[in-house]
């Protein structure tokens, strides 16, 4: 369903008749995520794992995997949490992965993804730096999947 969602949309675009986002779209991007077998979460730290599965618990949907490995080289890039996902996608084999990580370059806050086994991002959140928000690590990673899951209308 969400490949001719995608595919529906693509073509629209390319023939300048797109005019934004519909219902069905968005249903299609849950429906991909509730039925997905294998969810994991890059990174070293299990307790940002444990306050996703607690999070993704209240939304009833199946919890996640942690994928451990020591994801520091990926800060070295653009892109770091889009850098970690797309870098689970390639060794666990996963239909969903969930990453959080630096946003862009030092200071600019946290960005925690969503994405589908192809590398496409479904949903998203960020954080601004911590020396701003001032939130542990847990609360501002579940602050971040809890956002990440409502805007795209799941509700608890």
């Amino acid at each position: 369903m969400l490949e001719d969602i995608i595919g529906k949309a693509y073509l629209e675009s390319a023939e300048d008749r797109r005019h934004g986002d519909r219902s069905e779209e968005v249903e299609a991007i849950r429906e991909y995520i509730m039925s997905a077998r294998k969810t994991v979460v890059p990174n070293w730290n299990a307790e940002k794992v444990e306050a996703i599965n607690d999070v993704l618990r209240s939304f009833n949907l199946r919890e996640a995997e942690h994928l451990q490995f020591n994801t520091n080289w990926a800060d070295l890039t653009r892109m770091p949490a889009v850098t970690k996902a797309l870098m689970a996608l390639d060794i666990s084999g996963a239909d969903l992965v969930i990453a959080r990580g630096r946003l862009g370059v030092p200071g600019s806050g946290s960005l925690l993804v969503i994405m589908d086994s192809r590398g496409r991002l479904l949903s998203a959140a960020m954080s601004p730096p911590h020396v701003i928000h001032g939130m542990d690590v847990r609360d501002a990673v579940k602050s971040e999947i809890t956002h990440a899951l409502e805007r795209i209308g799941f509700e608890r």
